[in-house]
């Protein structure tokens, strides 16, 4: 076995990304013992600073240059296998985490030994949990996840001391939460990444992961203070310069998360130019926010500029991600629900060359029941009913509830155009239901439309404000300052004689909409006019 050469390395991370534009870039602070060479402890560190900022390309890409330098670096061989566990994303490439780990050792039980410290040694145990490595027969992922934060819990008792353990201990707990959101595991990881970023504030994972914990409307005032110092921790890392705007779209702070989306859109498309490369995942998630942020701020023109950025990088033949499907199909929805430009939903899928019988379930659904709420809202109902059976048949036997939510609220709409309006409210009255048993979520709302806002204006089309004004609340709850539920807010609030919460509605729409389109603003002029003489 090799001597430990026990250092403790610093790594303030400042170093030039692209040397040849002599560019500084950070990423973060920590110190991690470690018993690998010298040479190879600039790329491992910036590798682990990576991960915790859910860099994973690069993050591997730093660990294996570790690795070049030290083929027997036990932790740089420990972080590439990391990069392949997305615990946010319920994500995990077992297969590739399995052969970093061989690169290194055959067996679980030669790397343990292997390792040049106790701690290393340790560290690779919680992988063989993780991964079930060793076993023909693992666990299914959801519990080596679970087993995984005991193992992790251990580590973190056992060397207190070390900050990156208590992190992927955080992060390992938010990692258990496979229903959904709930708070107590949320708040079991944000009581140990607070400490880690009171310790060292400069720390990329203990402002990350304290941003997911406190990702709701209910907890994002905690997310705050990580919200505004993260980018400048690691200004460097794409996903670092977006994660703000989870916090912001939690309190309905439209300007400060479209700045962190278009932040790290740029920041991304540099990266992609300079790799000569496609636009990454990161790029089209923080196009998505910002498509979303811009339908709020109702600059609908604006909106349009990002779908049409967004197209151009997912028909580019060198993106390699699953994001840009994903936004060729909902894109188009999501900008005409905001919109209500109901007549531009086929031009906006031929627009991003969509191919509905290549999608998967969720997104052939969405689409037909994009176009059959289009066709309804124009009175074509014969094509609003086939939409229906295409969406029906798309989701099959499927339990999904976002699937079940958008169909049963395509039904409510169609019965409701038809005339029918207590079979129509009563789609509705269920689709909301299954919405109002969902954990609470995060970001641009999926399904697209959320269903308490669909169900309100189905009951103020029908002069029944009071119940309309509980509906809009019920959707601000989850998902505050969403454009139509203010403008659904104010005018059932008007109508049912509560002033006072009207016009804090319109104040608040108001504020959102002052550098909106000026077809937008307009919208509130006649609001003022028309409500208030009700």
């Amino acid at each position: 076995m090799r001597s430990a050469r026990g250092c403790i390395f610093i790594l303030a991370l400042c170093f030039l990304a692209v040397p040849a534009l002599a560019q500084e870039a950070n990423y973060g602070q920590t110190e991690f013992a470690n018993s690998g060479a010298s040479e190879a402890q600039e790329p491992f560190l910036r590798g682990l600073l990576l991960l915790h900022s859910f860099e994973y390309s690069e993050a591997r890409a730093a660990f294996q240059k570790a690795q070049e330098i030290d083929p027997d670096f036990a932790m740089a061989h420990w972080g590439e296998a990391m990069t392949h566990n997305h615990p946010i994303w319920m994500e995990q490439d077992r297969d590739a985490a399995l052969r970093a780990l061989r690169e290194y050792a055959s067996s679980p039980e030669a790397r343990v030994q292997k390792a040049s410290t106790e701690r290393e040694a340790a560290y690779l145990r919680t992988l063989h949990v993780l991964y079930g490595a060793g076993t023909d027969d693992p666990m299914s992922k959801e519990a080596r996840d679970d087993a995984y934060e005991q193992a992790l819990r251990t580590l973190a008792d056992q060397y207190p001391e070390d900050l990156d353990a208590q992190a992927f201990h955080a992060l390992s707990i938010l990692g258990t939460a496979h229903e959904g959101r709930d708070f107590s595991t949320y708040m079991r990881a944000a009581a140990i990444v607070e400490e880690v970023f009171d310790e060292n504030p400069q720390h990329p994972g203990a402002a990350h992961y304290l941003i997911h914990a406190y990702d709701d409307p209910v907890h994002a005032p905690l997310g705050l203070r990580p919200a505004r110092v993260y980018d400048d921790i690691a200004p460097a890392a794409p996903h670092a310069l977006h994660m703000p705007s989870h916090i912001f779209f939690s309190l309905g702070m439209w300007d400060k998360g479209a700045a962190s989306n278009v932040d790290s859109y740029e920041a991304a498309q540099a990266k992609a130019n300079e790799a000569n490369d496609g636009l990454s995942g990161g790029g089209f998630h923080a196009l998505h926010w910002l498509h979303y942020a811009r339908l709020q701020q109702g600059r609908y023109e604006e909106a349009r500029t990002v779908f049409n950025t967004t197209k151009a990088h997912a028909l580019n033949a060198k993106v390699n991600t699953g994001y840009a499907a994903y936004m060729q199909w909902y894109l188009p929805v999501a900008y005409v629900v905001e919109t209500q430009q109901w007549d531009r939903f086929g031009a906006l899928l031929d627009d991003m060359k969509l191919n509905v019988d290549s999608l998967d379930t969720r997104g052939a659904v969405t689409v037909h029941v994009g176009r059959g709420l289009a066709a309804a809202k124009q009175d074509n109902l014969d094509a609003a009913t086939a939409a229906l059976e295409e969406a029906r048949d798309a989701a099959g036997q499927s339990d999904d509830d976002d699937l079940r939510i958008q169909i049963r609220a395509l039904e409510g709409i169609i019965a409701l155009q038809s005339g029918n309006s207590e079979k129509g409210l009563t789609h509705l009255k269920k689709a909301a239901a299954l919405e109002a048993k969902k954990p609470l979520d995060f970001g641009p709302p999926f399904p697209i439309k959320p269903a308490h806002e669909m169900y309100g204006e189905a009951l103020l089309s029908l002069d029944r404000p009071a119940e309309a004004l509980s509906q809009f609340q019920a959707t601000l709850e989850r998902y505050p300052d969403r454009a139509l539920a203010l403008k659904g807010t104010a005018q059932a609030a008007a109508r049912a004689g509560r002033s006072e919460v009207a016009q804090q509605a319109r104040a608040r729409l108001s504020s959102q909409w002052d550098s909106a389109d000026a077809s937008v603003r307009d919208q509130l002029s006649s609001l003022s006019v028309s409500e208030a003489g009700k």
